[in-house]
């Protein structure tokens, strides 16, 4: 393996090269269409008036940071990881007030955006259990 590849281009054991759910999903266009599409719905379902009640009258900058942070996350560009001022994401959230409302608010944007993108059901499956853990440490009480 030569320095530009990476493990998830190696060829596995069974000589089948792994993609990364970045990959699976459609890389840069789809993930930036998945933050674009979770704000885009929490900004107008009044079903998740907790959550945008959080941010800002602008959702471009955190738009953008969820795009970049989703993107390393997914095994894609570590973008937000390679910010000089990026933040540890559960630091990130400790100001707020998170209960179980709150998450699952989120986790239904969330679950309509992975919808609303048609990514295929098994990868809105798995990785609804990733985000349902990930926003479940998010939370304060």
């Amino acid at each position: 393996m030569n320095s530009a590849d990476t493990e998830a281009d190696a060829p596995s054991e069974s000589g089948i090269t792994e993609a990364t759910l970045y990959e699976l999903i459609g890389g840069e266009a789809a993930v930036r269409q998945l933050a674009d599409r979770f704000y885009q719905i929490m900004d107008t379902d009044p079903a998740a008036a907790r959550v945008r009640a959080m941010h800002g009258a602008d959702l471009a900058p955190i738009r953008q940071l969820l795009f970049e942070y989703l993107s390393g996350w997914l095994g894609g560009p570590h973008l937000y990881f390679d910010r000089p001022e990026h933040r540890c994401i559960v630091s990130a959230h400790r100001p707020f007030t998170i209960g179980e409302a709150e998450r699952d608010e989120w986790m239904m944007c969330m679950r309509k955006a992975m919808f609303d993108c048609e990514l295929p059901a098994e990868l809105q499956v798995l990785l609804d259990e990733a985000f349902l853990r990930m926003a479940g440490v998010f939370r304060s009480h």
